[in-house]
């Protein structure tokens, strides 16, 4: 199993990135994809989910209205888009499987895309 995220960067507040998640080694259709972030001295947190379909998202409450998941099963990956960056978002995003909605992450982490928004 691969997970490779990309797209992450240094943004101004205020601005956008959309971050990808390429998966590999699953059956990725299956699977509910989620991502999470750590920033630094903090735990881990989940920020989105979404289900195998698409036809389902969740994000958390201190992104609502801000970051939008997705994915496209032909290709294996999953999005996040993230628009009105704050200070506070900054972090390391991962991404991961789920087997269901409220389950843990199924497999070891990739490497991440660091997120850092600053002026």
């Amino acid at each position: 199993v691969q997970l490779v995220e990309s797209g992450g960067g240094l943004v101004q507040p205020g601005g956008s990135l959309r971050l990808s998640c390429a998966a590999s080694g699953f059956t990725f259709s299956r699977y509910i994809m989620s991502w999470y972030r750590q920033a630094p001295g903090k735990e881990r947190e989940l920020v989105a989910t979404i289900s195998s379909t698409g036809g389902s998202t969740y994000v958390r409450d201190s992104v609502k209205g801000r970051f939008t998941i997705s994915r496209d099963n032909a290709k294996t990956t999953v999005y996040l888009k993230m628009n009105s960056l704050k200070p506070e978002d900054t972090a390391v995003y991962y991404c991961n499987a789920k087997l269901s909605w409220n389950a843990g992450p199924m497999y070891s982490w990739g490497l991440g895309t660091q997120v850092t928004v600053s002026s």
